[in-house]
Order: C-alpha cells, then sequence, then structure tokens
C-alpha cells in the first residue's frame, strides 16, 4: 500500500502520462511481447528470436527497432550479427508485475 499512496502523493505532468501511455502501447503487442519474453533470460540474435517467435527475421527486426525505439532492448554487434536483450531489470520487472497481476485472479 505504501508504494499505492506515494504515487498517488507525486505530481505527474501530462507529458509523463503521455510516455507512460506510449510504453503500454509497445506492451500491447503479442508479438513485441513474444519477442521480449525471448529476451527474459539471455541475449539472442535476430535469427534466434526470429526461430523462437516463428517470423521471419525482418519482421523480428522491425519489432526489435520499436522495442529499442522504447528502450526496452539493447544491442551489441559481434561480426556481422546483432545480438539483442532486455535493456535492464526494469523490463524484467514488469513482467513480472503484469504476470503476478493476471495469475493471481486464476
Amino acid at each position: 500500500m505504501t508504494e499505492k499512496k506515494q504515487l498517488q502523493k507525486e505530481k505527474i505532468s501530462e507529458e509523463d502520462l503521455s510516455e507512460l501511455a506510449d510504453l503500454f502501447r509497445v506492451f500491447g503487442d503479442s508479438t513485441r511481447i513474444r519477442i521480449l519474453w525471448s529476451l527474459i533470460d539471455n541475449e539472442r540474435s535476430v535469427s534466434e528470436i526470429a526461430d523462437i517467435v516463428e517470423l521471419t527475421p525482418s519482421a523480428v527486426s522491425h519489432q526489435l527497432r520499436l522495442l529499442k525505439q522504447a528502450k526496452l532492448v539493447k544491442n551489441r554487434r559481434e561480426g556481422k550479427t546483432m545480438f539483442y536483450s532486455l535493456d535492464d531489470n526494469h523490463v524484467y520487472m514488469i513482467f513480472d508485475q503484469g504476470l503476478a497481476h493476471i495469475l493471481e485472479e486464476q
């Protein structure tokens, strides 16, 4: 309850609320969720992600670009191969809280 009270007391700007809505919009796509889930415990190449989520590498690259713009994934290059991972622990925490929420009803 303390966290809830703290959130209610803080002044949040319209710009911050708009950015939060944009973040949730990114999470609103099941393809992007599947891509993020594939990275939950391991960095992976585009082709590995494509195999896991059963999409073309081109489609995965497009979604990864959006996820990177939203600061949800980061990448590193090794030779010609690009590897992706979750940007930071916040992404894991969002999944953890979201799953806890939906599973508490079951």
